[in-house]
């Protein structure tokens, strides 16, 4: 009892010194409180970004991109035969023949499916995914480009009688027109996975079970053509039902329209076949192993992954968190030490002046364990006081923060790939080999919070209490140091 009694009436009596030492190191552990709680502002940030693509860091896609080897000329130049073969077949040469479209000056229209900028694989390789340990669930898809052409047979025919490939002389004759759009096919059976989910819907709803044909709009699409739920769009001749309109998340592969995977591939006459699959792993611990496994088990596979995503992740965001993370968390070190340091000489030089005090009570029987429990006591005290004073100065510049803070950008650039390559439409930006379009960068805006956890706050405390140890350490030192007859040579 007497030496908490001792302990706090000789801190009241160096009330001043008390007060700076806690001060000192309250700005220290304040400004750690504040970057990290910025740093958790970002990290938050950058996750509500990706959630939409990667659930909880679980998910994963799979395609097989075109491999070029860097030589042949053509549309297929630098394809691997398998690879050429397969476009060839697919695609049909990515041509329009006019030859058997009728009598010059008749009306005609067609539509045609042609693929992305990547391969297809068969539906059985889902199932062989989905049989991989640490795999949660899959799902396929299709994404294509629905080309519809429409017009007059010309009377004086292009001497190749054909048009929209290269070479072709600078695409369709001004009597015919070429429209296209993107569509993926969704299996509606897995509603958590695919190009689209019910999360995304803004209007409307999700995919019914069923054969009727529905379809889903990417907002912007339906905007831009004034489309509504109720309206109805065409594919490859045949209506289908607007049951609902999507928003694309950010750095998603975005389509102007979303159908059932099994109507896509009956009106594109690719049954058995998808060009995506959508995994979701058992946790995130297991995403790199099942990613490995996918490469090897599916032939020319490459999987994308959350990791995959947050890297391309760019924008003000992505500036702020390097900031953060670089400078932040280096001027808060340095600042941490520096109030360390400065308690450390505070309680020496406070030790110093108490040389008379710690003479006197060695002179009366006290241990130099006693003089150290003094010391020590009391710098574990002002670090209390100082995590208290640190907690409160992290508080106030989190919300210092959270309300002044500007909004800041990210974008995630993805391929938009689109068949403008053959017609010069929309992202084609001239012609080229089987839809391998521009790439197309998505963008949205995002609030900075600066959130301070509980986990937060007793670390603060205890980065203070361990700061006033240190201040104690070495002011006990000092203090075991001396001997009864330093107190008769000193007048404090």
């Amino acid at each position: 009892m007497f030496y908490v009694t001792y302990m706090a009436a000789e801190l009241r009596r160096r009330l001043g010194r008390t007060v700076l030492t806690a001060l000192g190191l309250g700005i220290g552990v304040g400004l750690v409180v504040t970057v990290t709680a910025l740093s958790n502002g970002l990290d938050d940030a950058q996750a509500k970004i990706l959630e939409p693509l990667t659930g909880v860091g679980t998910d994963m896609s799979v395609s097989r991109p075109i491999q070029f080897t860097g030589s042949g000329n053509g549309p297929f130049g630098g394809l691997s035969d398998n690879e050429r073969e397969q476009l060839r077949r697919e695609n049909g040469g990515g041509r329009f023949g006019l030859q058997n479209l009728g009598n010059p000056g008749d009306k005609f229209s067609r539509d045609t499916f042609v693929s992305t900028a990547q391969l297809s694989m068969p539906a059985a390789d889902v199932m062989k995914i989905s049989n991989i340990d640490g795999v949660e669930s899959a799902a396929g898809g299709l994404t294509l480009n629905s080309l519809h052409i429409e017009g007059t047979v010309p009377k004086q025919q292009q001497q190749s009688g054909q048009f929209g490939g290269p070479g072709s002389g600078g695409g369709p004759p001004r009597n015919i027109n070429a429209t296209s759009l993107s569509v993926s096919g969704v299996d509606q059976t897995q509603k958590a996975l695919g190009a689209v989910t019910p999360g995304q819907i803004v209007k409307g709803h999700y995919f019914g079970s069923g054969d009727k044909r529905q379809a889903i709009l990417n907002e912007s699409y339906a905007s831009s053509n004034g489309l509504s739920v109720g309206d109805t769009v065409k594919l490859g001749g045949k209506a289908f039902t607007v049951i609902g309109i999507a928003e694309t998340p950010l750095g998603g592969q975005s389509s102007d329209v979303y159908v059932k995977l099994s109507q896509l591939q009956q009106l594109s006459d690719r049954k058995g076949r998808v060009n995506t699959v959508y995994v979701r792993a058992d946790s995130s611990d297991d995403v790199t192993a099942v990613s490995t496994e996918i490469e090897n088990t599916v032939d020319g596979a490459s999987v994308t992954t959350a990791a995959d995503l947050a890297d391309r992740v760019s924008g003000t965001l992505v500036d702020a968190k390097n900031l953060a993370s670089k400078l932040g968390g280096a001027l808060a070190i340095v600042a941490l030490l520096a109030a360390f340091l400065i308690a450390s000489l505070l309680t020496l030089s406070s030790v110093t002046k108490r040389i008379r005090e710690f003479g006197t009570l060695k002179a009366l029987g006290w241990s130099q364990w006693l003089v150290v429990r003094q010391v020590t006591g009391e710098s574990l005290f002002q670090g209390l006081l100082g995590g208290a004073i640190g907690v409160c100065l992290g508080l106030l510049g989190a919300a210092v923060i959270a309300a002044f803070s500007p909004s800041l950008s990210a974008s995630v650039s993805s391929a938009a790939e689109q068949a403008g390559g053959f017609f010069g439409g929309p992202g084609g930006g001239g012609p080229g080999p089987f839809g391998q379009g521009d790439v197309a960068a998505t963008g949205t805006e995002v609030s900075l919070g600066a959130p301070v956890s509980a986990t937060l706050v007793l670390a603060a405390v205890a980065l203070a209490v361990f700061g006033g140890l240190v201040a104690g350490a070495v002011g006990s030192l000092r203090a075991s140091r001396l001997r009864p007859a330093d107190a008769l040579r000193h007048i404090d």
